[in-house]
């Protein structure tokens, strides 16, 4: 592993679950009965403790990467799209009219669009787009590896990079988006990878594919398994990431590993985020503690993803659509969990009357 990257790993702090009592012990006390607001009893919790006990809690400022990047296993056939839609939809974001920054603009959550690996070299500056590309497009997973090792792990840095310059800029929460055309597939490759999942049993429709086009995206998948098994079975999840991911996937994996350097909070948008939780996740697990899984994705094989992982998603909104849209509606869940925490009453300080034991 690069010695840069080995380094930011082991800096991480794992979030001290012993905080869990204390911070229960403050909702119980709040003017309610015991565990009546939900989740965000414990979406409060979890964010006491990766707080480290201080008070007040804080979500804001908090901010959406959404990353694009290219793939050469467009040229299997797998998108109903063509691949120069990521670099449309790129400037889409900048331009302010997609539905992420529909989205964190009704949240109050700052965007970054980054070009981290799109086709066709830079585009015209703008200062919404942050342009550090690291490779133009990925190879095809079907016919070998996605990228060099070398690559991988700059792409990695990437993502550390932004979650490190969002700290300096006193972000306490970062959330995680993507864009590139026909990138559910070398996710659910992740997955199976990773997870040890059967393509057949969580493949998609990713941007709209239905029948003999989803059996034929279950095949490349497939291919691309057998053609990197080699890889996949020696078993180091950096390798498999190089393998089988995507520029932009392994830039979300780097920011999720940034953000728990940092003690940031890290909320993970849909089915290619959680394929970038994922490998962050198998590089360090320590990331886990930090991060919040949005929103269940619509993509059918999700819920078997989230199963696997042993995780709960936020919401359930039926979305599908990516580029970190459900992230930044669960900011709001999030933010809402800090402020009771922060500002409800106690029975003490409002005068009523705890229920009998």
């Amino acid at each position: 592993m690069n010695h840069e990257l080995r380094s930011v790993i082991d800096a991480i702090n794992p979030v001290d679950q012993s905080l869990m009592a204390a911070a229960q012990a403050h909702l119980d006390n709040l003017t309610k009965p015991r565990g009546s607001l939900g989740r965000l009893e414990e979406l409060a919790a979890r964010l006491y403790c990766i707080a480290g006990g201080r008070r007040p809690l804080r979500v804001d400022p908090a901010r959406v990467f959404t990353v694009a990047g290219d793939h050469g296993v467009s040229a299997e056939g797998v998108s109903p799209f063509p691949q120069e839609v990521t670099r449309q939809m790129v400037l889409n974001f900048a331009n302010g009219g997609a539905g992420i920054n529909v989205l964190c603009r009704t949240a109050g959550v700052d965007l970054r669009v980054v070009d981290a690996g799109c086709l066709g070299g830079p585009f015209p500056e703008h200062p919404a787009l942050i342009q550090r590309k690291v490779a133009e497009g990925t190879a095809s997973i079907a016919r070998g590896p996605a990228m060099s090792l070398e690559t991988c792990e700059k792409a990695l840095l990437l993502g550390i990079s932004l979650a490190e310059e969002a700290a300096a800029d006193g972000c306490r929460c970062v959330g995680t988006g993507d864009m590139g055309i026909s990138n559910t597939t070398p996710s659910t490759a992740l997955y199976c990878a990773y997870l040890g999942l059967d393509p057949a049993d969580i493949t998609g429709p990713g941007a709209g594919l239905a029948g003999e086009a989803v059996r034929h995206k279950v095949e490349v998948i497939r291919r691309a398994l057998e053609v990197n098994r080699h890889i996949v079975e020696a078993g180091d999840p950096v390798a498999t990431l190089a393998a089988l991911g995507g520029i932009e996937i392994a830039t979300l994996a780097g920011l999720v590993i940034g953000a728990a350097r940092h003690g940031l909070a890290c909320v993970i948008d849909g089915f290619i985020s959680t394929a970038a939780f994922t490998a962050a996740w198998k590089i360090c697990p320590d990331v886990r503690g930090y991060c919040f899984l949005s929103h269940a994705s619509a993509e059918p094989g999700y819920r078997s993803v989230v199963d696997a992982l042993n995780a709960q998603p936020l919401l359930h909104l039926g979305l599908r659509l990516g580029e970190g849209t459900g992230g930044a509606l669960a900011m709001f869940l999030m933010r809402a969990a800090a402020d009771i925490f922060n500002d409800m009453a106690t029975f003490a300080d409002a005068g009523v009357s705890e229920a009998d034991d």
